[in-house]
Parts: structure tokens; C-alpha cells; sequence
């Protein structure tokens, strides 16, 4: 891709001598020049070419001089460098221009193989803030699609290494499932159907995230987080808790009329299971989870729930019930379970 240069002076035969000595890299398409005859005018060109990467501007010309469009430089384009020109004998405004942001200058009469070297040099460096900024960009999105406990693991020195590499840990892992909401996706336009799902979402990985936790998936309408450190298990529980208080109290109109106030069914459970990076490696597909015994028990407590229950096991009943109130459901066959397992739900 060609560097796109900027040239701002109101003396007319620097086009013709500038379009001269540069014709090889013109014609080899390593430079691509524009010229404007004063500051007014080389904001004009910027507007109308965003991605101008060198603007070599003289100091002093009519209408706008060259120190004024240096300042107005960050705010029309912020990664565009500037080579300021001017005679040697001018060094305070070139010292005035080096101050105001100038990244580098060239004096005239203009040698223009020092010419060439500094707008290599200047080039050099524009590529390099655009580099930054995309990598900016790109890591933005992909915070939007992966989990921050994975990026984290990606910034570790030799992850690629480790990326099958698993653990065993101690966390509560806690389903969360808007109720009724694949009825509502039949009768509903599909932009409000993901509207209310994304609205809900946010709501629900706000609480999790309150409380130290991490959303593992999204699994159709339904939300996995994990809880691990020290207190997971009441940390889990509080947010439950504050997810159901939010969405009870949220009422959306549907545009066939009527209002929709999402249910929630909750299932928490506690206790061991394998973190790591599960899926095949050959196609290049992993997911950053947890897995086990304990993770699956959590889900089936969830499937089993009611609108609005907040569903857990027996054993964490003895643990959280001098902190939490709750009420005997009864027992439940769950998939995979030999016997019943007595359940109850946690009210507040």
C-alpha cells in the first residue's frame, strides 16, 4: 500500500519539482502525493482523504500558515505525522513546531534524499500507530466473543503450549434460564426476540460479574457462570438472588402489543470440577470451561426449577441455611442419578 503524503505550500513549482524527483516511487506506487496550497486547504484534502499518513508542510503561507494546521492536525486526522519545512534561519518557529507536535522537519532548500529518508522514518511510524490502534480495535472485539479469564490465559508467556493443558478446582457453577422464552421467539419479530434476550443478558452478567463471577456461555436463552475464590458458593447465591429481583421487576411492550416480564429458573450447585480448554485442537475449536459431575448437576437443578426458583442440592442446603432462607422442594429425579436427590429452593 502506498504511503499517502500530504503536501502543503503555496509556492507552485514544488508540485512539478516534487512529482520530478519522485517519479520512481510514484510509478512503483510506493508514494501517492497530494498537494494543497495552504493550511484551509489541507484540512479540505484530509476530509476528503482520511487516510493521508504524512503531511509535509511549509511554515509560513497565506489564508492558514503552517503552525495553525499543525494544531488542527490531532482533531481532523490523530495518527497522521507532520515534517514541518522551512528555511534554517526560521529555528524558532521550527522549535515552535517541534513543540506543537511536529514529528520531525526539513529544511529549505529541500534535499530531498534526506527528504526521501525522513518520510521513510515518519512513514515507519505511522504504520506503526495504525498497527497499535487495530490491535487495539481487534482485542476490543474480541472481548465481545471470548471470555476475559481466556484472553488473560492468551497473554501468558507459552500459552500456546498449555492450550490443552487442564486443572481441577474447587467452584459453584450456576444455569441460568429465562423462562418461556422460546414460546415468545414463535410469536415475536426476530429483532425484538434478540433485542429483549440481549437486554435480559446484560442484566444477568451484570449481577454475576457484581459478584466476582465469570459467564462461562451462553447456551440459547440460558447463561453459565462460574464462581470460584474464596466464598463462591454465597457469592453465587447472592447473585441468583439480585438476577431474580432484577428481572421480575422488568416489563418490556412487545410491538403486537402487550408486555413481556421475563421468569427466571435457577439451578446452583458446588463442589469440584475440571477446568480447561475443551474441543479439538485439529480444527482449532476449543472453549475455556469447566466440565464434571458437578457442573452437570447444576444444569439438570436448573432444568428442573420452576419460574423463578432458585433450585439447589440438599448438601448446600446444610451449608448456606444459617445464611440464606430456604424451603424443602422435595426430591427430584435428575438424568444420571442413581437415586432421587432432595432439593430445595433458596428464597432470600
Amino acid at each position: 500500500m502506498a504511503t499517502k503524503i500530504l503536501v502543503v505550500d503555496d509556492e507552485a513549482d514544488l508540485e512539478l519539482l516534487i512529482k520530478q524527483k519522485f517519479r520512481r516511487k510514484i510509478r512503483e506506487q510506493a508514494y501517492e502525493f497530494l498537494f494543497a496550497g495552504n493550511g484551509q486547504e489541507a484540512l479540505e484534502r484530509l476530509r476528503e482523504h482520511p487516510d493521508v499518513d504524512i503531511v509535509l508542510s511549509d511554515i509560513n503561507m497565506p489564508v492558514m500558515d503552517g503552525l495553525t494546521l499543525l494544531g488542527r492536525l490531532p482533531e481532523a486526522s490523530p495518527v497522521t505525522k507532520t515534517v514541518m519545512v522551512s528555511a534554517y534561519g526560521d529555528m524558532q518557529n521550527i522549535r515552535a513546531a517541534m513543540n506543537g507536535g511536529a514529528f520531525d522537519f526539513v529544511c529549505k532548500p529541500v534535499d530531498f534524499n534526506d527528504l526521501e529518508v525522513t518520510i521513510e522514518k515518519t512513514a515507519g511510524h505511522v504504520q506503526q500507530l495504525r498497527d497499535t490502534m487495530r490491535a487495539i480495535q481487534e482485542n476490543n472485539i474480541l472481548k465481545m466473543y471470548v471470555d476475559e479469564t481466556v484472553i488473560n490465559f492468551m497473554a501468558r508467556p507459552g500459552f500456546e503450549n498449555k492450550l490443552l493443558a487442564s486443572e481441577m478446582i474447587e467452584a459453584t457453577v450456576m444455569f441460568v434460564d429465562i423462562c418461556g422464552f422460546t414460546s415468545l421467539s414463535e410469536t415475536q419479530p426476530p429483532a425484538t426476540v434478540v433485542g429483549l434476550l440481549n437486554t435480559y443478558f446484560d442484566q444477568v452478567v451484570r449481577e454475576i460479574i457484581d459478584q466476582g463471577g465469570y459467564v462461562d456461555k451462553f447456551m440459547g436463552d440460558a447463561v453459565m457462570a462460574v464462581f470460584r475464590g474464596e466464598y463462591h458458593l454465597d457469592r453465587a447465591l447472592d447473585a441468583a438472588l439480585a438476577v431474580r429481583e432484577k428481572l421480575q421487576g422488568s416489563r418490556q411492550a412487545l410491538p403486537s402489543g402487550g408486555e413481556y416480564q421475563p421468569a427466571i429458573s435457577i439451578g446452583i450447585n458446588t463442589g469440584e470440577m475440571v477446568s480447561g480448554n475443551i474441543g479439538s485442537a485439529t480444527l482449532k475449536r476449543l472453549d475455556y470451561t469447566v466440565i464434571g459431575d458437578t457442573v452437570n448437576v447444576s444444569q439438570r437443578l436448573q432444568s428442573a426449577a420452576k419460574e423463578n426458583q432458585i433450585v439447589i442440592t440438599e448438601a448446600i442446603y446444610q451449608r448456606i441455611k444459617e445464611s440464606f432462607q430456604c424451603a424443602p422442594i422435595g426430591e427430584l429425579k435428575l438424568k444420571n442419578k442413581e437415586l432421587p436427590v432432595m432439593t430445595y429452593e433458596v428464597v432470600a
